[in-house]
């Protein structure tokens, strides 16, 4: 795991997954650099139109201070993509 992904799994832990779990949703790292974090959200959050402001007030806002020059990618589905890492409330 590099330094980027050790770090934002911390932030998510603390901040991130806990809203979400509350919500009935699940949250996966799938990639992270200092260039680009893919998160994915599965359970409730799976097509949820919800899953925009979550990324826009939660994770965004957690990635800018991890990887400041990072683009963020979130995605939503029932599965997560193949390598995918669950983080779990801490």
């Amino acid at each position: 795991m590099n330094d980027v992904e050790e770090k934002l799994v911390a932030s998510c832990r603390d901040l991130v997954v806990p809203l979400v779990h509350a919500d009935g949703g699940r949250v996966y790292l799938v990639s992270a650099s200092a260039d680009l974090v893919h998160v994915h959200l599965t359970g409730t959050c799976a097509g949820c139109p919800g899953a925009q402001m979550t990324r826009e007030r939660l994770i965004e806002p957690v990635v800018a201070k991890v990887a400041p020059k990072a683009s963020v990618k979130v995605t939503t589905g029932f599965s997560a993509p193949a390598g995918a890492r669950h983080i779990d409330a801490a």
